[in-house]
């Protein structure tokens, strides 16, 4: 990249970041461009669409969520280093309004520049996964999508409820009740009778 495209694409991103902190993810392209000096042709010479840009905005959290997942992923505690990296993501996805939203649907689109961040969450999450359904806590019909989702749609309910500021702890709990190995045995027990 030229020195001059190689600014604007760092004007671009720098905007990008606190527009989406300040007005979410449904912030004006416009203005990102408008405020970065650059024209909107030159926001989508870098950025083709608003999910190639928030994946942009958003690498440097993935990565991170990434590298802490392979710290945790030796932890003689599966089951805690998993609640940790998923407590991780819901603090990540809460941070920009609509985030969440976004990941959601994007989820089901492979085209999406924000589906294809997600594939290395997917397998960084797969590893603490599957150590805690080795050491026996975690349900072994769990899956890292169910898992992804339900941190966004955790986290989608905590920005609903601003004024309730431990909503997310409370639900990531309770889900968690719900994944234990412990709660096969009792809930095959209860549709027997």
């Amino acid at each position: 990249m030229r020195a001059d495209a190689r600014r604007n694409y760092e004007r671009v991103l720098a905007e990008a970041r606190t527009a989406f902190a300040e007005h979410g993810t449904d912030a004006s392209l416009e203005d990102i461009a408008r405020r970065a000096g650059v024209g909107i042709g030159t926001l989508y010479r870098h950025f083709p669409t608003r999910h190639a840009l928030m994946s942009a905005v958003f690498q440097g959290a993935v990565d991170e969520l990434i590298a802490h997942s392979r710290e945790l992923a030796d932890s003689e505690a599966p089951c805690s280093a998993l609640v940790t990296w998923l407590r991780d993501i819901i603090t990540h996805a809460g941070e920009y309004r609509g985030l969440a939203r976004e990941l959601m649907s994007a989820s089901r689109d492979e085209s999406s520049a924000l589906a294809r961040c997600s594939t290395p969450m997917n397998e960084a999450g797969e590893r603490l996964l599957v150590r805690a359904q080795e050491s026996g806590v975690v349900r072994p019909n769990v899956s890292i999508g169910d898992l992804m989702q339900l941190t966004n749609a955790i986290a989608l309910s905590a920005e609903q409820a601003p004024d309730d500021p431990e909503l997310a702890d409370r639900l990531l709990t309770l889900t968690l009740t719900g994944l234990r190995a412990d709660q096969v045995d009792r809930a095959d027990k209860e549709a027997a009778t």
